[in-house]
């Protein structure tokens, strides 16, 4: 965080994997966000942020989009202003997806994958997806307004066996 109090500011969730072996199908990863109203945290998203969109308020934005992972460091990051964020959003849950166009790929066919998610040069969140091995889709942060109306960042990893769109539909959903 900022600072006591201040919540969140400008926060960054990069993606990371290596390409596919030469000769077979390219990994395409994503980063996905949901944004929830105060009204209905768990209830359907206010609107969703994923690869050639961004938020209406500009306030949530794709920076770079690799569909292979080739290329050095993180291939996809998405920028979220928290500082900036409309009063009457409450939630915002991130997740990664894999597409499923070449067949049924889950995180523990691609090589190396990994998710980082920082603030400045202070980093929130590392991990490297191998415990949703099995997943076709995970969800890795859940950012949530405090009732001082900071925002609030929480680790949040779990597995779905999921379709993009399904995936995008039920990755905000309470935990069970």
């Amino acid at each position: 965080m900022s600072g006591i109090s201040k919540g969140l500011g400008t926060v960054e969730v990069a993606l990371r994997w290596d390409p596919s072996p030469i000769g077979s199908p390219p990994h395409d990863l994503d980063v996905v966000a949901g944004v929830y109203p105060a009204g209905a945290p768990y209830g359907p998203p206010a609107y969703r942020v994923y690869f050639d969109s961004r938020s209406p308020d500009g306030t949530i934005h794709l920076d770079r989009d690799s569909r292979t992972g080739q290329g050095l460091g993180y291939d996809e990051v998405m920028t979220l202003e928290f500082a900036r964020m409309p009063a009457d959003h409450a939630r915002v849950v991130v997740g990664v997806v894999i597409q499923q166009g070449a067949g049924r790929r889950v995180f523990g066919d691609v090589a190396n994958p990994g998710v980082r998610i920082r603030q400045g040069y202070t980093e929130l969140s590392h991990h490297a997806l191998s415990t949703v091995a099995d997943a076709t889709a995970a969800t890795v942060a859940e950012f949530v307004r405090g009732e001082s109306g900071a925002w609030e960042f929480h680790e949040d990893i779990r597995g779905f066996t999921l379709g993009p769109d399904a995936f995008i539909a039920a990755m905000g959903a309470a935990p069970s």
